[in-house]
């Protein structure tokens, strides 16, 4: 039996409905993981059913968290949020923290990790961050947009290598100040945290990059992806 994996559901403000990027899916059925969109809920009975189908949870890319997370006033240059998916995601992380359940993060799932633990972030890069290094690249987004170096002696080391790699990047918000509960993995060239773990966790790994647009020419992406989904393979093992 393969894995299977909850992942957050985008949401379309203008159409009012949920959707997917089909990459999501697609990586973690290349890396042999069982891909389940979630339904976008508050409802703590309905998220623990979910919950417990699942060997582990992807936090997709989206919306900005909003700044009410880390405490902050929403600036005029920060984007559209959604306050049931921050309030969804929170209840997650928790339970997935508490029961040492995998979990991965991408680009808002990243932010959301250090944001909910007590960190913070830039609402805007643009005009809060002084950088050359394009984070906001235009398609296609399956090419790489800058380097990072991932540090030694972290779990992302052990799954991709220390040193410099390079990524692709679309995002305007980023983390700012660590929280206390995590560690940092990787550090773009202009100095952004790019990858973090949250600390005492079997795999709580989020990116700042998108192996879900690179997986299908890009071997780090699907070893990122992969070992995400192998450890949940192993929790699946565990319950049989």
């Amino acid at each position: 039996m393969r894995p299977v994996i909850g992942l957050i559901p985008l949401f379309d403000d203008e159409k009012d409905s949920y959707w997917m990027l089909p990459g999501y899916m697609k990586v973690i059925e290349k890396c042999m993981g069982l891909p389940i969109m979630l339904p976008l809920t508050t409802e703590k009975a309905e998220l623990d059913e979910a919950y417990a189908l699942c060997d582990g949870i992807l936090f997709t890319g989206g919306h900005d968290v909003s700044p009410s997370v880390y405490n902050e006033d929403k600036k005029s240059t920060c984007g559209a949020t959604c306050e049931s998916r921050d309030i969804m995601e929170e209840y997650l992380l928790k339970k997935c923290i508490e029961d040492n359940k995998p979990l991965f993060g991408i680009c808002r799932g990243i932010q959301f990790l250090n944001a909910a633990l007590g960190g913070t972030l830039y609402q805007d890069l643009p005009t809060e961050y002084d950088s050359q290094v394009e984070h906001h690249m235009s398609p296609p987004y399956d090419r790489a947009a800058h380097k990072v170096e991932v540090l030694e002696n972290t779990v992302l080391s052990d799954i991709l290598g220390a040193g410099i790699h390079e990524v692709n990047s679309y995002h305007h918000q980023a983390v700012k100040e660590l929280s206390p509960k995590v560690e940092g993995l990787a550090i773009s060239e202009d100095g952004l945290i790019e990858a973090i773990a949250v600390k005492n966790h079997r795999f709580a790994i989020g990116v700042q990059w998108h192996p879900e647009f690179s997986f299908e020419n890009n071997e780090e992406s699907v070893k990122l992806v992969k070992a995400f989904v192998d450890e949940c393979q192993k929790g699946r093992s565990n319950k049989i």
